[in-house]
C-alpha cells in the first residue's frame, strides 16, 4: 500500500477544503448560513478519499496529467451521477448554452437529452437540417462521424454536432424497434430559431406556432396575437396554439406566455430542497388587447417538453384550453445555470415543477384531453372546409339557405398534419355551436 507523505497530505487537505467551500457556496444562501450546519464525519472521509486519489493519479500515472483536466473530469463525473439533465459545463460550453437561449447558433437543429445512457432526441426544431432530413423525437443517436457515443454527456454531444456553417456531419440513429441503424449526413446551418410563427386561417380562427421558449418569446407572441386580431376584424373566435416538438427553454418565458391567456389563478409551482427554490407563479391579471375569451386548442406530442408542458398544463388545469395530440415528453424538472469563477459552470437540477392541480409531469407528461395520433390525409395540402363538412355539425336554425352561400374556408395544411386539421375542425364546430346558442336565445 502506498503511503502519502505528510506534506502532501496537508496540501491535499487544502484541496479538500476548496471543494467544501465550493459546495457551501452552491447549496446555501450565504457562507455563514452553510457554516452553521455540521457535516457528517463520513463526508470529510469521502473528500479524503478523493484527495488521495487525486494525488495518486498525479504522482503515479504513466504520463503527466494536468490538474485542471483531472478536476474537470471529476466534476463531469459528479454531475453525471445525479440525473440526465445535470452536468458540468466548460467555459466554452457555458457560453454556448447562453447563446442558445438567444435563439441563434450553428448546428443541426435538435434538442437532446440522455436516456438509458444514450443521447436521445427530444425534438427536431422546425425547418432545420435535422427536421428536413426526417429525424424524429425519440430517435437515439449512437454514432457521430463514425464514433460510438454511449455514455456521452449532452453538452459533449452538442459540441461534436455544432460547427461551422456548410460543414457536414454523419450521425447514426436507432429508431424504435428497428434493428438496423439509420444514417443521416447533414450540412450544418446557422440555426436562427424563430420562436413564434402565426397564420390566419379565416372565419376568425388563428394559429400560433411556438417552436421554443427563448428571450422575448412572450413579446413575439403578443405581437402575433395582435396581428391575428386585426386580420380577424378585431376579435378572434378561436386559436390553435401549436407546441408540438417544442423542447422547452426558459422557465420565465413559459410563465409569461401562460400569463397572456390567463386572467387569474396559478400557472406553475416549483419545489426544491432550498427555500428559494419553492415558489408559486400566478397570473398577473394584466389583460392586453391581444387577450380574449376565445376557445384555445393546444397541440402537443412526444416532442413537447419542459416549458411547453408548463404552458399546456397551466391552461389545461385552469380550463382555459383543450389539449389535443399525444402524450408529451414528461420533463418536470428545473435546471439552474451556475457560473463558476473560471467562467465554466454547472447546469444543476434545483427543483421540480407542478401544474396548478399539484400534478408533477416528471416522466409522465401531459395527457391530452383529446387523444389524436398523427395520420396522413390524402389531398390535404389544400382542403376546403364548409360547415356541412364538420363532424356533428349543426344546421342553421331558421332553415335558410345561408349554408348554400357560405364561402368555404381555405386551409393550407401540411399533407400529413391530421392533428392540426382536427384542431381546426373542433374550433369551427365550437364557433358554430356558439352561433347556434346565440340564435336560439329567447
Amino acid at each position: 500500500m502506498l503511503t502519502l507523505p505528510p506534506a502532501i497530505k496537508t496540501k491535499i487537505k487544502n484541496i479538500s477544503f476548496i471543494f467544501l467551500v465550493l459546495t457551501c457556496a452552491l447549496y446555501f444562501t450565504s457562507p455563514c448560513d452553510g457554516a452553521t450546519t455540521a457535516k457528517p464525519q463520513s463526508d470529510y472521509e469521502q473528500l479524503d478519499l478523493f484527495s488521495d486519489a487525486l494525488y495518486l493519479i498525479q504522482s503515479n500515472y504513466v504520463e503527466t496529467v494536468d490538474m485542471k483536466t483531472l478536476v474537470q473530469g471529476a466534476m463531469k463525473g459528479m454531475l453525471s451521477e445525479l440525473d440526465p439533465h445535470s452536468e458540468y459545463l466548460t467555459a466554452e460550453m457555458f457560453a454556448e448554452l447562453e447563446i442558445e437561449t438567444k435563439g441563434q447558433f450553428s448546428g443541426l437543429g435538435i434538442e437532446i437529452t440522455v436516456k438509458d445512457h444514450l443521447i436521445t432526441i427530444i425534438a427536431p426544431i422546425a425547418d432545420t437540417p435535422a427536421d428536413r432530413a426526417g429525424i424524429q423525437a425519440g430517435d437515439k443517436i449512437i454514432k457521430i462521424d463514425g464514433r460510438f457515443i454511449k455514455d456521452m454527456t449532452t453538452m459533449d454531444a452538442v459540441k461534436m454536432m455544432r460547427g461551422e456553417k456548410g460543414t457536414q456531419i454523419t450521425i447514426g440513429i436507432m429508431r424504435g424497434n428497428q434493428s438496423t441503424p439509420l444514417e443521416f449526413t447533414l450540412t450544418r446551418e446557422i440555426i436562427a430559431i424563430e420562436s413564434v410563427k402565426h397564420r390566419y386561417y379565416g372565419a376568425g380562427i388563428g394559429y400560433v406556432r411556438l417552436a421554443q421558449f427563448q428571450q422575448k418569446t412572450d413579446y413575439d407572441l403578443r405581437q402575433a396575437l395582435k396581428t391575428l386580431n386585426t386580420r380577424s376584424g378585431g376579435s378572434l373566435s378561436g386559436l390553435v396554439l401549436d407546441m408540438r416538438n417544442n423542447p422547452g427553454g426558459l422557465l420565465d418565458q413559459a410563465i409569461k406566455v401562460a400569463d397572456v391567456f390567463l386572467e387569474s389563478g396559478e400557472i406553475v409551482s416549483t419545489r426544491g430542497r432550498n427555500e428559494q427554490e419553492n415558489a408559486t407563479y400566478r397570473a398577473t391579471n394584466i389583460v392586453g388587447e391581444e387577450q380574449s375569451h376565445y376557445p384555445i386548442v393546444i397541440l402537443v406530442n412526444g416532442g413537447s417538453a419542459s416549458a411547453a408542458e408548463i404552458v399546456a398544463g397551466a391552461l389545461q388545469d385552469q380550463k382555459r384550453a383543450l389539449v389535443m395530440g399525444t402524450q408529451s415528453f414528461g420533463k418536470g424538472s428545473v435546471q439552474s445555470l451556475i457560473e463558476l469563477s473560471d467562467k465554466s459552470g454547472l447546469r444543476l437540477t434545483t427543483a421540480r415543477y407542478f401544474t396548478p392541480n399539484g400534478t408533477s409531469i416528471q416522466a409522465r407528461g401531459i395527457t391530452p384531453d383529446i387523444h389524436v395520433e398523427q395520420a396522413v390525409w390524402s389531398d390535404a395540402q389544400k382542403v376546403q372546409i364548409r360547415e356541412q363538412d364538420l363532424d356533428n355539425h349543426f344546421e342553421t336554425p331558421d332553415n335558410s339557405s345561408a349554408a348554400e352561400t357560405e364561402t368555404p374556408v381555405t386551409l393550407h395544411i401540411p399533407e400529413s398534419d391530421y392533428q392540426l386539421l382536427r384542431a381546426l375542425d373542433l374550433l369551427r364546430g365550437w364557433q358554430q355551436l356558439k352561433e347556434l346558442t346565440v340564435a336560439t336565445q329567447p
